[in-house]
């Protein structure tokens, strides 16, 4: 046995620990895409269910047959929700995607060209940072007239600035270290800086804000649809149904604002949970705990 035996038992150890978390990681982030895959194909296999109207059985409480009930056209509330699901999940990857594009570009460009630019970037983050959320969301809802392209676009200005203040400080931290100091001296312009250092760098930050921003995005979206400036009355929205089913809780039927509520926030917390996994996995500091 030599003088080193017991640091190398430790290093396997924690080489041991590492990797069984590691696994349990990757587990995880594979299980909650499992689940939005099975929202994604059962939301959209019940489609024509979710449109189909019954007027014999309107209103019905859960049951074997209907286990979120019928709504007041007979219509099942599961095929409806698992659609409102699908049809939030479409949005909000649309909406997030083109919200952390927008991040990208800026963080990128505050590193790579200079100072006046990263100048420029900071006070945009803060002016629109400086305005309530919620209140510049529904103003642009609004004015864009309602519809999806109003949310998408609502979403997307709106969710932008706190990505970029991580890409940001990101690519100023890259932008100040030596090698890149050293490309500029030999004559490297700031675009080929930020694709060939700034971009490896930014891309694992940007992974984890885009699906982080996912569930802002979903619940965005089903707020403006309750308010009546989302999608329209005829798509079986989150929102949507919230909204309908508001107005019969005070004749008991619970079921057609509770199990659709609850449903969203369940898939919520599964985007979120991807995130959380994704961070972990991409966190130097976090890998090592």
């Amino acid at each position: 046995m030599t003088a080193f035996a017991p640091l190398e038992a430790l290093a396997g150890t924690a080489r041991g620990r590492l990797g069984d978390r590691r696994t349990r990681t990757l587990a995880t982030a594979a299980a909650t895409v499992a689940v939005l895959l099975v929202i994604l194909v059962a939301g959209t296999l019940l489609a024509d269910r979710a449109a189909h109207t019954n007027l014999t059985a309107r209103n019905l409480s859960p049951s074997l047959g209907h286990p979120f009930g019928t709504d007041r056209l007979g219509r099942d509330q599961l095929a409806r929700t698992l659609a409102g699901l699908r049809l939030s999940l479409l949005i909000g990857a649309l909406a997030a995607s083109v919200s952390a594009g927008i991040a990208l570009v800026l963080g990128a460009a505050a590193g790579a060209l200079g100072r006046r630019v990263d100048a420029v970037v900071g006070w945009m983050v803060d002016l629109v940072m400086s305005i309530p959320h919620l209140v510049l969301l529904i103003l642009l809802a609004f004015v864009l007239g309602g519809g999806m392209k109003a949310v998408v676009i609502g979403v997307a200005v709106t969710h932008w600035p706190s990505l970029t203040r991580v890409l940001r400080g990101e690519a100023r931290r890259v932008a100040a270290s030596d090698y890149v100091a050293v490309s500029r001296r030999l004559g490297r312009r700031g675009a080929w800086v930020g694709r060939h250092h700034l971009a490896p760098h930014l891309v694992p930050h940007f992974t984890v804000g885009l699906v982080l921003l996912f569930p802002h995005a979903i619940l965005h979206e089903s707020g403006l649809s309750f308010l009546g400036l989302g999608l329209s009355p005829h798509e079986p929205a989150i929102g949507i149904l919230l909204a309908d089913g508001m107005r019969y809780l005070s004749a008991g039927a619970w079921w057609l604002a509770l199990l659709p509520g609850l449903a969203l926030l369940l898939m919520v917390k599964t985007v979120d949970v991807l995130g959380q996994q994704l961070r972990n996995l991409t966190d130097p500091r976090t890998v090592q705990e």
